[in-house]
């Protein structure tokens, strides 16, 4: 008993620094987010101040390209009919042209150096916002593994007696930790990040298309970027919204299933969803309510995504000792055969079905929509 309570104490001092060191870590990683977030906003300044000043170049360079015209035409004018002009009104004309030649290469020398600084202030933004993205995952990551090892260290105490269960359950925290920043990543790189960027492109071809073609169709321009930044703030709330509905834990499956797929019409209007329980309904253990909620979650989202599906149906079956939710839509479809291997989410759907030791079945072809069917045992 001795040797075990030593095991235990040794145990508690190494689980009390690993979370100083994780809480230490999420500090570092939040003054290197602010410290980015203050950096991105002064350079943000800064950029406004030299688009401001480019369009600044621009106009005058336009107006000196103008007067220079009409002085190279008077000195062609002089050259041609030099015998009705002194050589003083002559010389007069050559350095007027010759000076406002000066001005206008001056001036397309600043608006060079302009865009090269426009240019590199872009990259410089673009770094940054990846750099703030990355330490808000990577906080987020540390507070759900901080979270969930606080929680379960008690009940969690007995089975951390036997080494190879301590070894496994270190190793299902990382492999949960590793899963949840890929799938987020990606959904940042793919989405919000890449709108991001086609924002700051689309910014430039905004100021060209008012210089070339006139207000009326930069106003189209800008119109269209409205559009994208909406997507883009869509798919921000999206992601926030996946990372933890609050709901699940206080009203249940069903309740958060209804609201979550409102939502997603809500965000898809060319997407009907219909969500429908038969049976009785009663509350899963919270380990079994998570899981199925990610699944359909992924099947709704893939539906919408991929298959761009315009009816969706969900429906959930409930027997004695078990439940089925059913996920059906008139999308593309797929080959399961083909994509499986290389599906992130139907394989994350099927580690999931088989930790609450559950079936997945999969009914699809190209051209003929999905059928994606989970049963999920109501026992503990």
């Amino acid at each position: 008993m001795a040797s075990k309570k030593s095991n235990f104490q040794e145990l508690d001092f190494i689980f009390g620094r690993m979370m100083e060191t994780m809480n230490q870590s999420k500090k570092d990683i939040f003054i290197i987010s602010e410290q980015s977030r203050q950096s991105y906003e002064e350079l943000h300044v800064e950029l406004e101040k030299i688009r401001t000043d480019i369009s600044r170049a621009i106009a005058e360079g336009d107006v000196l390209e103008e007067k220079a015209q009409v002085s190279r035409r008077r000195l062609a004018e002089v050259s041609r009919d030099n015998s009705i002009y002194t050589e003083t009104e002559v010389r007069k004309v050559y350095e007027q042209a010759n000076d406002l030649q000066i001005q206008l290469s001056v001036n397309r020398s600043e608006e060079k150096q302009l865009r090269q600084k426009r240019d590199e202030l872009e990259q410089r933004l673009q770094h940054l916002l990846r750099t703030i993205e990355r330490a808000e995952l990577f906080v987020n990551q540390v507070n759900f593994v901080i979270n969930y090892m606080t929680s379960n260290q008690k009940s969690d105490r007995t089975e951390l007696e036997n080494t190879q269960l301590k070894q496994d359950y270190s190793l299902r925290i990382i492999e949960a930790q590793e899963e949840e920043r890929k799938r987020v990543s990606r959904e940042i790189h793919d989405g919000p990040a890449q709108m991001m960027a086609n924002v700051l492109l689309r910014s430039d071809l905004i100021e060209r298309t008012y210089r070339e073609k006139g207000a009326a169709q930069a106003f189209q321009e800008i119109t269209s970027l409205k559009e994208m930044v909406r997507d883009a703030l869509t798919e921000v709330r999206r992601i926030i919204y996946d990372l933890r509905p609050m709901a699940l834990d206080d009203l249940g499956l069903v309740p958060t299933l209804k609201k979550y797929l409102a939502t997603i019409e809500d965000y898809n209007p060319g997407c009907r969803i219909s969500f429908q329980s038969e049976g009785r309904e009663r509350r899963l253990p919270a380990e079994r309510e998570v899981p199925v909620f990610r699944m359909v979650q992924e099947a709704v989202s893939n539906a919408v995504r991929h298959g761009k599906a315009s009816e969706i149906q969900v429906t959930a079956e409930w027997e004695k000792n078990k439940v089925t939710f059913i996920v059906k839509d008139n999308g593309t479809g797929f080959d399961p055969n083909a994509v499986k291997q290389q599906s992130y989410g139907l394989i994350g759907m099927r580690e999931r079905v088989d930790l609450i030791d559950g079936k997945m079945f999969i009914n699809s072809a190209p051209g003929a929509g999905t059928v994606l069917m989970f049963q999920i045992p109501t026992d503990k």
